[in-house]
């Protein structure tokens, strides 16, 4: 922490306004000026300065950060999220999750069970890859990702082959190469989601796959917990799609819906996610580099007995995701997520 504090403390030296786009005045899905404020909040998770505003298009229902981070704040809001600091805690969640990631390759056997190929893009430390080869064993794994995350995901064995930068920009040499592309919440981190279809569409071979999976902009979950929705994730999280868009553009690039799921998706944690982010919001966490120093010892007595006072509603909002909310979350419209399947024609 005190090493990283002084190179945080100068990237703050000026504000964070340097770190953010001019606002847009028009949806950059489809184009409107219809544009209304959907979200405002903060870094709910690491804590770091700054304010961010989702707007929604009123013509589409696009929702998108707006205005949008730049590349200087992509890389500081980034920054010790995924790796460095947050590096182990986010592979201890991520690797312990194999049940979801079995999930994930299963809804692709009735479209094509026995694909040679993959490639999944985002794929992170790969744990998706390792986990899906128990569900398609003679499928060969590769994974592409825009950090360091993917070149040791190919040192562990988890993807036979990992590709680092932009997909966008390594898609022609990857044309017609795969069987399936995935995407698992990947679009919502996209500077450009119809760019990273498009060349989704190159990479997959003519009668294979695209398989997709983002938040639901539209679940009643997003509206209910307002900016303690999980799902909101910001800043990271630049755009939301509403299913339809997804499936009409698709549909425009020359692919064929196969397969819509909103139950199976569906992660159980918006109940304890929320308490949880509110407890942490009341008493944030005992240190960080971008604080100016190192919180006390009265805050972090404070922020014990705050979370020693939340345990029961901790423990009761797991028990309202898992087994009150979780079997009829499709059908109360409270799905956190989508996925949907398509056939390059």
């Amino acid at each position: 922490m005190a090493a990283l504090r002084p190179g945080y403390q100068a990237d703050l030296a000026d504000g964070v306004d340097r770190f953010f786009e001019p606002r847009a005045t028009a949806c950059p899905w489809c184009g409107s000026d219809r544009l209304t404020t959907r979200l405002r909040t903060t870094d709910l998770l690491q804590h770091k300065p700054g304010r961010f505003v989702l707007d929604r298009c009123e013509g589409c229902g696009h929702t998108f950060q707006n205005p949008r981070l730049n590349e200087a704040g992509l890389e500081f809001y980034y920054r010790d999220f995924y790796d460095g600091l947050g590096e182990k805690k986010l592979g201890d969640t991520f690797g312990g999750r194999t049940k979801m990631y079995r999930g994930r390759a299963e809804s692709m056997l009735p479209h094509d069970p026995t694909p040679k190929n993959w490639l999944d893009v985002g794929t992170g430390h790969g744990h998706f890859c390792a986990a899906a080869r128990d569900v398609l064993s003679g499928t060969v794994f590769d994974g592409l990702d825009f950090t360091d995350g993917v070149e040791l995901a190919e040192r562990e064995g988890r993807v036979e082959r990992g590709y680092r930068g932009s997909f966008p920009d390594l898609a022609p040499e990857l044309a017609s190469r795969y069987d399936v592309v995935s995407m698992f919440h990947y679009l919502e981190h996209s500077t450009d989601p119809d760019r990273e279809l498009r060349a989704a569409r190159q990479v997959v071979r003519p009668g294979g796959h695209l398989l997709i999976e983002v938040p639901d902009p539209q679940s009643r979950y997003a509206r209910l917990l307002g900016r303690w929705w999980l799902p909101w994730l910001q800043p990271q999280h630049l755009h939301f799609v509403p299913v339809a868009n997804l499936r009409r553009r698709l549909t425009d690039l020359g692919f064929t819906v196969v397969a819509e799921q909103h139950a199976e998706p569906h992660d159980p944690v918006d109940l304890l996610a929320a308490v949880w982010l509110a407890l942490d919001h009341a008493a944030p966490r005992d240190d960080a580099p971008w604080l100016p120093e190192p919180p006390g010892a009265l805050r972090r007595t404070v922020r014990g007995a705050l979370f020693l006072a939340g345990i029961p509603a901790l423990v009761v909002s797991t028990l309202l995701d898992r087994f009150a909310v979780r079997p009829l979350a499709q059908r109360l419209g409270l799905s956190n997520a989508y996925r949907i399947v398509a056939r390059r024609d």
